[in-house]
């Protein structure tokens, strides 16, 4: 499997990853969800075509430890982060192909001009609330 299926056996893995400054592309789902059923092909599909990233499928019902109070309306909904900075959160169309064109963009900028978005209006200073380091920390610090 191209993408790392999230669970608390491999929490130090996605860690690792957000430590080592990697980009970490995580799909929020539901095991119901036929929308994400269909969209696990296509995402493993971009895992593999992109394997210098970090991409883990979360399950919001089996990790609701992780997703904690996290608002997902839609489905699929992506979480697209690099170290301590979420770059993107939200619903995402069931086609990578635009997730992908968002991943270069973001990809093409440095850790300042990404820090500086972040920052930049309400809505991405409330993406970071979904951020994986700061969620991942809390449930080491609960254990």
């Amino acid at each position: 499997m191209p993408y790392q299926l999230f669970s608390s056996n491999n929490r130090e893995q996605l860690a690792q990853a957000l430590r080592n400054d990697s980009w970490v592309i995580a799909c929020l789902c539901a095991g119901w969800c036929g929308s994400c059923r269909d969209y696990g092909t296509a995402f493993a599909a971009w895992a593999e075509r992109c394997p210098q990233h970090h991409f883990v499928w979360i399950d919001i019902e089996d990790q609701a430890d992780l997703v904690g109070d996290l608002d997902i309306d839609n489905f699929p909904t992506l979480l697209i982060q690099r170290g301590a900075t979420v770059s993107f959160f939200g619903p995402m169309e069931p086609d990578t192909r635009l997730a992908e064109r968002l991943l270069q963009a973001l990809a093409a900028k440095s850790l300042t001009e990404l820090a500086q978005e972040a920052a930049s209006s309400d809505a991405r200073r409330a993406w970071q609330e979904a951020n994986l380091v700061t969620r991942l920390d809390q449930l080491n610090d609960a254990a």
